[in-house]
């Protein structure tokens, strides 16, 4: 989405790449540049350049611009650069679409992490993006980006179409004790996803088995109830009880004391909120370990692709498959943090 909404500014763009490119090599250039940013007590930040594929880095390109923009005018304006100039209202198109992009970027980012939850935050991320795109249309003043947030709500209005009525999200997103309800636009939407719940809840066993007490001769224990004739005939009630009761009501019952706990806050990891409550909604946690998930993503992979490029360089041209396979793995799955590395066992 934001790849084809970014073909309205392209000719911004280019103009941002091409100063962009110029003092990456220019040697003279980036000197001048880091001068200009110390005299103007700012960040020495090199300004960044885009990758085709991944929309995000012009985001960053765009942003780094914005972070030295004074520097960046006046080392153009010194050193004479052969690279057209923007102009005034063309910053400010700049500064807006790092307005608008910042939220897109904050979602692929959270969406593309392998280490918690995402499912059940899409249809949440996803009205949210909608309605703060809704909201910087009325602040933006240029018509570029104008019609990079017109792109931007058309095409979420085309692509998230009643995402919540998707039964993977929806589930997962009613069992994130962080969102319950409050992840669906109506009330309708909600009422059914939890209707499939509990009909899903009432075909899973419990776990819990009928406990029956050990019989003892003689009427020792009888305070307790262990062992007594007179006893047995009240466990015989109890047990037959606890056979005849309904799961369906069970799971009803499970779904409504769920629902009446208090959310979640959003900070909070539902896993272990669902670890502490397994005995209290059996059927439910069951059922929460099928459909809580982590959204398959291209990034995990890609990363990996990434590291292996730097691994075999020119220096280390002739490292074996092997050699690789294991160098790559442990790079992959060795704990980056020193921290993380003393909780390994």
């Amino acid at each position: 989405m934001v790849r084809d909404a970014l073909q309205a500014s392209k000719p911004i763009i280019d103009k941002v790449k091409e100063a962009g490119e110029y003092f990456h090599r220019s040697t003279v250039g980036a000197q001048k540049l880091k001068e200009t940013q110390l005299q103007m007590k700012m960040e020495e930040l090199r300004p960044k350049q885009d990758c085709p594929t991944r929309w995000n880095s012009t985001y960053y390109m765009l942003k780094s611009f914005i972070a030295s923009k004074n520097a960046i005018i006046s080392t153009l304006a010194v050193t004479n650069a052969p690279v057209c100039h923007l102009s005034q209202e063309e910053w400010t198109t700049v500064q807006e679409m790092c307005t608008i992009l910042q939220p897109f970027e904050e979602v692929t980012v959270e969406l593309s992490a392998e280490s918690y939850l995402t499912a059940s935050k899409v249809i949440v991320l996803a009205r949210g993006l909608q309605r703060a795109t809704a909201d910087f249309r009325r602040k933006t003043t240029t018509a570029v980006a104008q019609g990079v947030i017109d792109s931007l709500c058309a095409s979420m209005s085309s692509r998230f179409h009643r995402i919540h009525a998707n039964h993977i999200l929806a589930e997962a997103a009613a069992l994130d004790p962080r969102f319950k309800r409050m992840a669906f636009p109506d009330g309708r939407t909600a009422d059914e996803t939890f209707q499939r719940l509990s009909t899903a809840a009432a075909r899973i066993s419990s776990g819990k088995p009928i406990q029956q007490q050990p019989a003892v001769e003689g009427l020792e224990g009888a305070g307790s109830g262990a062992g007594s004739i007179v006893w047995s005939y009240f466990h015989e009630e109890v047990a037959g009880t606890v056979k005849a009761r309904n799961p369906t009501a069970d799971a009803v019952m499970e779904v409504r004391a769920y629902l009446e706990e208090p959310l979640l806050p959003t900070h909070e990891d539902p896993l272990k909120w669902w670890e502490s409550r397994a005995p209290v909604y059996p059927r439910l946690s069951k059922l929460m370990a099928k459909k809580l998930c982590v959204v398959a993503t291209s990034v995990p992979s890609e990363r990996i692709f990434s590291k292996t490029g730097q691994i075999i360089s020119e220096r280390r041209s002739r490292l074996k498959p092997k050699k690789v396979r294991a160098l790559v793995f442990l790079n992959a799955n060795l704990p980056k943090d020193k921290k993380e590395r003393q909780k390994k066992p």
